[in-house]
């Protein structure tokens, strides 16, 4: 498992953080407080307090391709 904090300041960087999550087969979830959703679900993650970095937890070792991709999101 490998945990990391991402921004998601608009609504298009929450739509493709999801669309990546979701290209994906391993869970990832996103806390913010003690508040935990699944981060393929674009509704749980508007419920997540967007004006902090929020924690992200992939719940694999094969993490690589997908940290590649969301680069630009992590703080």
């Amino acid at each position: 498992m490998k945990s990391f904090n991402v921004m998601l300041k608009s609504i298009n960087d929450v739509k493709d953080f999801v669309n990546i999550v979701n290209k994906y087969d391993f869970d990832v979830d996103l806390s913010s407080g003690r508040y935990v959703v699944d981060a393929k679900s674009i509704m749980g993650i508007f419920s997540l307090d967007l004006s902090k970095p929020i924690k992200v937890e992939v719940h694999s070792d094969n993490y690589d391709k997908f940290l590649e991709e969301i680069k630009n999101l992590v703080v």
